[in-house]
């Protein structure tokens, strides 16, 4: 037990050093294959005239870039068998046609990340791995030199295996090359791990705009389940508490009209609990329509804003100018913006009227809140413009503000919406 703690910092070098070793040896015939195919128009008896030697460039590269894909594919699962790395691939270059694709390809920045890493990258670590081999071979022999001069007799010695204490000295140095050659293997396989990271997988750049596209799609998915699940609410709500509270305030009701010979105590009961009862629906259904209204879902915005003008206590004037309804999310935070800010025109502007306009341009719904009030609304000052704002954003929408001290004050959103 103690021995091997006490031997556990000089095999430290030698960790994961037969997986580098492997991956070395299997990216020497990988690697160095683009080298070969360019060396061969140039073997002897090759190209002389001026037109043979430009073929002799142009067609091995030419042939080298139609196959990078296929050595990418190649890397990619050496890097996986051999390391257990996987590299990601780059976005996907979408065409119409097969030929648009290998076009589009070819223009690309990762197709040429690629290529640069099989012509100069891959080929450059192959010959250092081969470097590094021969110092592995070179190293074990030196190391093993009193072993050969066990093997083989005295008389046929070559002079090069030397005395015991040169041997001594070889063997030394043979053990400090096995130590380099494995510090150089596991050094090589983490230089061409990172190589081959940044040339065959998709760029940092590519990487964030990535993330983010995943973020945005997962921040639409968790809206539209928070929208789902508002309008299941409100379906619950509408269909089951308050329909039971207007059952029992119509029992209430008859009640108070058929128990006349009730004493006065159980009527003056009857009728709180009446009036109770009305201002619990009337309660509820307000939370109803802040959490989804139906008529928003039902007949779109145009009736749902006319709604919320019409319970407002100033004059509203509303235009909805939609050829098509946007998506039910985009829908539900243009009313919610509407009915906020109009709840904000009432509690602070002192206004005496406001104009609600909703217009489509394009792929952009743009909601435009308008009043003839005394301005100043700040968004940091907890008039609910804030949660306003959060609200846009939760949907890659703009939200701006305009309230000088004296009004107008003009509220303008733009929300994305699919063309």
């Amino acid at each position: 037990m103690h021995i091997t703690t006490a031997l556990r910092p000089l095999l430290r070098p030698f960790e994961n050093t037969g997986r580098s070793v492997a991956f070395l040896v299997a990216g020497g015939l990988v690697q160095l294959a683009p080298l070969l195919v360019l060396a061969l128009p140039w073997l002897p008896g090759g190209p002389t005239e001026v037109l043979s030697v430009l073929l002799a460039v142009f067609v091995p590269l030419g042939v080298l870039i139609g196959a990078t894909p296929l050595l990418t594919a190649v890397q990619r699962a050496r890097f996986r068998g051999r390391l257990g790395v996987d590299i990601p691939r780059p976005f996907a270059v979408e065409g119409a046609s097969r030929r648009e694709r290998a076009l589009q390809w070819l223009r690309s920045e990762p197709a040429w990340r690629q290529v640069a890493y099989h012509l100069v990258a891959g080929p450059l670590i192959a010959l250092a791995g081969v470097i590094t081999l021969l110092v592995w071979a070179v190293s074990i022999a030196a190391f093993g030199i009193y072993l050969w001069m066990w093997v083989v007799p005295f008389p046929y010695r070559p002079d090069v295996l030397g005395t015991a204490t040169q041997a001594a000295y070889v063997t030394a140095a043979g053990l400090a090359g096995i130590y380099g050659s494995a510090w150089l293997s596991n050094a090589l396989a983490r230089l061409d791990t990172r190589a081959a990271m940044t040339r065959l997988g998709p760029s940092r750049a590519e990487q964030l705009a990535r993330r983010v596209e995943e973020v945005t799609e997962s921040r639409a998915g968790m809206v539209d389940a928070a929208d789902a699940e508002r309008r299941r609410i409100e379906r619950d709500l509408h269909d089951g508490a308050q329909q039971r509270l207007v059952s029992m305030a119509v029992n209430l009701g008859l009640a108070k009209v058929t128990l006349t010979d009730l004493p006065d105590d159980a009527r003056k009961v009857i009728d709180e609990a009446h009036r109770e009862a009305k201002e619990a629906i009337t309660e509820l259904g307000n939370l109803v329509r802040g959490l989804h209204p139906a008529v928003l879902e039902d007949r779109g915005l145009d009736a749902a804003l006319s709604g919320i003008a019409e319970r407002t206590p100033i004059p509203v004037r509303v235009r909805v100018d939609l050829q098509s309804r946007p998506s039910a999310a985009i829908e539900a935070v243009a009313y919610f913006v509407v009915s906020e800010a109009l709840a904000n025109v009432v509690k602070h502007a002192q206004a005496s009227r406001a104009d609600v306009a909703v217009e489509r341009f394009g792929g952009i719904l743009l909601v435009v809140v308008s009043d003839d009030g005394v301005g100043g609304a700040d968004p940091s000052g907890g008039t609910g413009l804030a949660g306003l704002a959060k609200r846009v954003a939760s949907v890659d929408g703009t939200f701006s503000v305009s309230s000088p001290v004296g009004g107008p004050t003009v509220v303008t959103v733009e929300l994305p919406c699919a063309l």
